[in-house]
């Protein structure tokens, strides 16, 4: 009834008003129609294009994807460089969003999941199939977890990248900001200057300790087989001096049993021969007693020598090792989940198992976070050049628990750690602190790889765990300083949610023994 009131009063109204009216009307309706299509066309995103910058590009430091607005966006130390469409995880395959690394490339990689499909300039995140790589974009998220990105786009930045090359998977848009801290490393120019010099000359300290802990364990395992031929030789004089007495002993009861002269000559010369075999059978026992004694000591000294020897190789290499380290960007992962900070630098010798690199990774400890009952939410802070006060940093928060500062006050890094790493850290080095384990995905060839777990894991989840593999040890004994990698870790994935927000968080516990 009211709208047909309305009707009939606005057609009274037209028919009073004449055609004039009518036009203006239309207009109006006409401008109102394109004013809100306009208004629709705007709240509408731009579907991201492919774009490089308009300037020279550095070397890339940092890839962003953004799940929200399928993009990635590459950074070098003053900003974005490139950026293009992506396609993500699809509904039960999610691309995991969080903190990860380059660990491998391969120019012409195949899936061995999904039918020997082409996975052109993969560059490998984790161990269990999450990529980059060229793919067909129909732009929405489509892929089984891996970043799609345009074929061209991708042969270009596989091209360009690095191992170890820091890649974020944010929820949202995210992107690094400049940023200061009294907390971050500040390195001393003067250690820098002097690391390489120092390095190279514990390296030949280290090789010179090697060698010389090698003669004392031969010299050692010689005078062992030597006193073990004395002692030998020494329990067979001892028997043959025991028979020599025992002789005596019977010559000694002839002679007095002897009721005749011939019985008793005969006596006589018994216990003479028996009395001068039991004398130099003594005085041979005397002999190789008192030299297998030296023996049995020169072998204690060469024992402990030995052992003085090896020690020292040991510690010569871990000073080697840390040296050389020291000449490489270090990242340091904080964790509020275990209260530990985490250390990783790269070695550059190839994984014993045929993939990646190994990444030293001795250094664990305990951390003092303030209000560890709050979430701190996920941050990266990277030094992407040098500046006069030290580094030049930024920041990328990707889970805001806590804003980027307020993260960082919460942070006691103690000294000792800051002593080993801050005198020499150089660009490319990070901190990540983070609410978040890291995922069992992190292990001896990896830097970091930490997940949120308040995000979707569908492509973790749809995928075989990363096969038991062996992990850095702190056995500095071998492999020029940098360790070997005997303990095996438990290969189960972190599973997606397991944080939750607010009150009764709880984590999903820390895998043992993947250390």
């Amino acid at each position: 009834m009211v709208n047909r009131f309305m009707t009939a009063r606005s057609t009274v109204a037209m028919r009073r008003w004449g055609s004039p009216a009518i036009v203006t009307l239309a207009v109006m309706a006409a401008l109102t129609a394109l004013t809100a299509d306009a208004a629709a066309r705007q709240a509408r995103p731009k579907p991201p294009t492919e774009a490089a910058a308009p300037r020279d590009a550095g070397e890339p430091i940092m890839a962003i994807v953004s799940i929200k607005t399928q993009q990635v966006t590459i950074y070098d130390a003053d900003g974005w460089i490139l950026r293009a469409p992506v396609s993500t995880g699809t509904t039960g395959r999610e691309t995991p969003a969080g903190v990860f690394a380059i660990l491998e490339k391969n120019k012409d990689h195949r899936s061995s999941l999904y039918d020997d499909a082409e996975m052109p300039n993969m560059q490998r995140i984790t161990w269990n199939g999450i990529a980059l790589h060229g793919g067909p974009l129909p732009g929405y998220a489509a892929s089984h977890g891996c970043v799609r990105m345009p074929f061209g786009f991708a042969e270009k930045l596989f091209d360009k990248t690095r191992i170890g090359m820091r890649v974020i998977v944010s929820p949202d848009n995210a992107e690094p900001v400049e940023f200061s801290h009294p907390a971050l490393l500040v390195p001393k120019a003067e250690a820098i200057a002097a690391a390489p010099a120092r390095a190279e000359a514990l390296l030949r300290e280290a090789a010179e300790a090697a060698r010389m802990a090698d003669e004392a364990k031969k010299a050692a395992a010689s005078a062992a087989r030597e006193t073990a031929s004395l002692s030998a030789a020494l329990r067979k004089l001892q028997g043959l001096k025991t028979r020599a007495d025992a002789e005596l002993t019977y010559a000694d009861k002839a002679l007095a049993a002897a009721k005749t002269d011939e019985a008793t000559a005969r006596a006589e010369d018994l216990k003479q021969k028996a009395a001068a075999k039991a004398a130099e059978l003594g005085n041979q026992l005397d002999t190789a007693k008192a030299d297998t004694k030296s023996k049995l000591d020169a072998a204690a000294v060469a024992k402990e020598a030995a052992k003085t020897a090896q020690t020292r190789k040991a510690d010569t290499a871990k000073a080697a090792s840390e040296t050389k380290l020291a000449v490489e960007p270090v990242s340091i992962y904080i964790s509020r989940a275990t209260q530990k900070l985490y250390v990783r630098r790269p070695t550059h010798k190839p994984a014993p198992d045929g993939g990646g690199i190994v990444f030293d990774a001795t250094i664990e400890v305990p951390v003092t976070i303030r209000n560890p009952e709050r979430p701190i939410g996920t941050h990266v802070f990277t030094a992407v050049a040098r500046s006069e006060a030290g580094l030049r940093w930024t920041a990328v928060t990707i889970d805001d628990g806590d804003n980027a500062k307020a993260a960082l006050d919460r942070i006691t890094i103690p000294q000792d750690v800051l002593d080993r790493i801050a005198p020499t850290a150089l660009p490319r080095s990070s901190i990540i602190i983070s609410d978040e384990p890291l995922s069992s995905e992190t292990n001896y060839r990896t830097e970091f790889v930490a997940v949120l777990s308040t995000e979707p894991q569908g492509g973790f989840i749809t995928r075989r765990p990363t096969a038991d593999v062996l992990v850095a040890s702190d056995d500095f004994q071998g492999d020029n300083g940098f360790g070997f990698f005997n303990f095996p870790r438990d290969p189960v994935p972190q599973t997606g949610n397991t944080r939750r927000r607010g009150g009764g968080q709880y984590y999903r516990p820390m895998q043992p023994g993947w250390w």
